[in-house]
């Protein structure tokens, strides 16, 4: 159990102080971040207190306090979260090696001691609890030279260890920061119904759920519920993955974060908060941002192991030359500084350069095996084809109204809803230029279509359902070019005038424009393989395919399809990523070795994904590629870097060559030119980008000229 005492309280703020060493602390703080009703937490390790703004609620408080007495988890025996950035340390430690150099030696001595002190006691604790840790070697490294009255060395020390702290701890704050400010999209006020009717606006966190949300067009639905009064079309497409608005009526279930595109709802709130579908896939991404990196852990480990490298070395030198000063410039050396805070910071970075250019990337892990991928295995609607329909077929059924009569009455009429068919027709008749049709009072059904008088004549549009099974307007004898079209996925739209069918209208999603360069870009990159799932018929299947230069295609697939595909390419040695938006994508998403999903992909897709994309942008995926081969390049390179040059200042300080001075400036010059390197690596990232686009334009060349 950890020591906790509370420093502070206010109502809704608890100030703790928590002793512990600094592994616990920061294991202690991520629990906290993740109780239910706990608003903030800041941290202030140099006083090893956290403050927490909260729900005031007292059973909150109690899970506070519980958490935080809580033994933490042993995970913080194999990693160790960055230092808070402290400019203030950077600044006090400079100002202990101007003192060790200005003042008489009793008030050089009693300040060096009073710099070193945090950094001796986490070593000794480290120590007592049997973990050779760099916790231990940092002790030894300042407190040896200390002991010996070498203050001017000691505190130089202390600085330069400060100020790689501080460059990293910095770094990875403001990454962070970015990364979690993407997910704070919380609804502000909702407008609740009243028993008597009357509407109140009330602020969003203030929910308790039973209440009445009302919903106009436009808005998004803030709640989980079932939809009690009212009737709309909403747009599920960033929840579900759903390219077309859903009728929804009264019994139905609405879902938190779908938008109301027609028509009115009142949901009684079911899950409010962090309870909702939106609410849950947030804390999952939260939580993947708490949790350490597997490349991170395993550099901790690598950089943990080689304090004993550095320990020998001194014991054996100690041996051999009874030569203090030896010893010290030994300590000095610590491999771990540039090997364990460089990983995190390139990782850091390019997660950092991922955000900016629109790539949610939840764990360093994604970065190492994404850069090493050779296949691409695309679901086609929604990734190579955009969330927008276009027209394809317009089959004229009465020879009194050609292709243009035809699109011009369903515009006309459509421009008033702005349902996705209706809008894609609509665009055609502006692409077109086609005349606006004169007609009357337009009426809508939810779910179903829309009607309107237009020359004397009832023109209704929409379902098959709408027209044949409500309207009993029979379309039997265009049975075959039904057949054909929907045996090619599109999606139909059925008009007809009184009681005779007149027209139907094919429509599919439109290909994303820069679908072809992207795979283009993916195979300069080194990408050996594009694959596509899909749906389809045999014949569209392959011509679309052929269109974009895919190399393999599974059509005609059912969604438990997906993950079997991508076992088995992985099976061939294959290192695989899969792009899906849809809920069925979920299992094909976890079965990759790097699940990447669309912005306005399904919950499950989004949850299930390593990598979400934030902008509806295809490109994006040859953005992360690159930056995940660059951060892997400049990891390995930093390694070799790190390793290299620390071996050298290790021998040449064992043979005596170097001062203990000179071994720590060298030494934390390393770490700090690692760190800055990684710091500085998003410079090259636009050069790489020109050359990706360079490459990808010279294999299109070449592929043309083959064909």
């Amino acid at each position: 159990m950890a020591c906790v005492e509370i420093v502070h309280e206010l109502d809704k703020r608890l100030r703790l102080r928590i002793l512990s060493d600094a592994d616990d602390f920061a294991q202690t703080e991520v629990a906290l971040r993740q109780l239910p009703g706990v608003a903030s937490v800041r941290a202030n390790r140099a006083c090893a207190s956290l403050t927490l703004v909260y729900d005031g609620q007292p059973e909150v408080r109690d899970s506070i306090l519980e958490t935080a007495r809580r033994t933490p988890s042993m995970a913080a025996d194999i990693w160790r979260p960055p230092p808070a950035a402290n400019a203030k340390r950077v600044t006090l430690a400079a100002g202990a090696i101007a003192a060790a150099l200005l003042l008489p030696a009793p008030l050089a001595a009693a300040i060096t001691w009073l710099n070193i002190a945090g950094v001796l006691a986490r070593g000794i604790l480290a120590a007592s609890r049997g973990k050779l840790k760099t916790d231990v070697l940092d002790a030894l490294a300042i407190g040896v030279p200390a002991a010996r009255q070498e203050y001017v060395t000691a505190s130089v020390t202390r600085f330069l260890l400060a100020l790689a702290e501080h460059i990293e701890a910095t770094t990875v704050q403001q990454s962070d920061e970015l990364l979690r400010s993407l997910l704070r999209q919380a609804p502000g006020d909702v407008w609740v119904e009243a028993q008597d009717g009357e509407l109140a606006r009330v602020p969003f966190t203030q929910l308790k759920g039973g209440e009445r949300i009302v919903v106009g067009a436009g808005e998004t639905i803030p709640v989980d519920g079932q939809v009690v009064a009212g009737d709309a079309y909403v747009d599920h497409s960033s929840v579900t993955g759903e390219s077309l608005p859903l009728p929804r009526v009264v019994g139905d279930q609405a879902v938190a974060g779908s938008v109301v595109t027609d028509g009115r709802l009142v949901v009684q709130a079911e899950r409010v908060g962090d309870d909702t579908t939106t609410g849950r896939i947030s804390r999952y991404i939260q939580d993947a941002l708490d949790r350490p990196a597997d490349i991170q852990t395993v550099s901790s480990v690598f950089a943990d192991r080689r304090v004993g490298i550095t320990l020998a070395t001194a014991a054996v030198v100690f041996a051999l030359a009874r030569d203090w000063r030896r010893i010290e410039s030994v300590f000095m050396v610590d491999y771990s500084c540039a090997v364990k805070l460089g990983t995190p910071i390139a990782i850091k970075s390019a997660m950092y350069r991922a955000a900016q250019e629109g790539c949610l990337v939840k764990s360093g892990t994604a970065i190492e095996t994404l850069a090493g991928v050779d296949t691409i295995v695309f679901d086609k609607t929604g990734t190579l084809t955009h969330n927008t329909l276009e027209v394809t077929d317009i089959c004229p059924l009465d020879p009194r109204i050609d292709e243009e009569r035809a699109a011009a009455m369903v515009a006309s009429l459509g421009e008033h809803t702005s349902h996705p068919i209706a809008r894609a027709v609509v665009g055609l008749a502006r692409q077109r230029r086609l005349a606006h049709i004169p007609h009357e009072a337009v009426n809508f059904i939810v779910g179903h279509g829309v009607e309107a008088n237009v020359d004397g004549r009832r023109i209704r549009f929409g379902s098959r359902h709408y027209l044949e099974d409500d309207e009993h307007i029979s379309f039997a004898d265009a049975r075959k070019t039904v057949r054909a079209l929907q045996e090619q996925g599109k999606s139909l739209l059925y008009v007809a005038a009184d009681e005779r069918p007149i027209a139907v209208f094919a429509l599919r999603d439109r290909l994303r424009p820069e679908s072809a360069s992207t795979l283009a870009q993916l195979r300069a990159l080194g990408v050996k393989r594009l694959v596509m799932i899909t749906g389809d018929r045999q014949a569209p299947a392959l011509a679309f395919a052929e269109t974009l230069g895919i190399d393999a295609v599974h059509y005609e697939q059912q969604p438990e399809d997906k993950a079997n595909i991508i076992e088995a390419l992985k099976q061939e040695g294959r290192r695989v990523a899969y792009i899906g938006d849809g809920v069925n994508d979920g299992p094909a998403l976890m079965a990759a070795d790097v699940g990447i999903s669309m912005p306005r992909a399904a919950d499950i897709a989004r949850a299930s994904a390593d990598i979400v994309l934030l902008e509806d942008r295809l490109d994006s995926i040859v953005t992360i590629l690159a930056v995940a081969q660059e951060a892997m390049r400049l990891i390995h390179a930093n390694f070799r870097f790190a390793v290299g040059v620390n071996s050298a200042i290790l021998a040449a300080a064992a043979f005596g060559r170097l001062s203990p001075l000179a071994a720590a400036t060298l030494h934390n010059g390393t770490t700090i030119a690692v760190l800055l390197r990684a710091l500085l690596s998003g410079r090259a990232h636009s050069s790489v980008t020109e050359k990706i686009s360079r490459d990808s334009v010279a294999l299109e060349h070449s592929r043309a000229q083959e064909q």
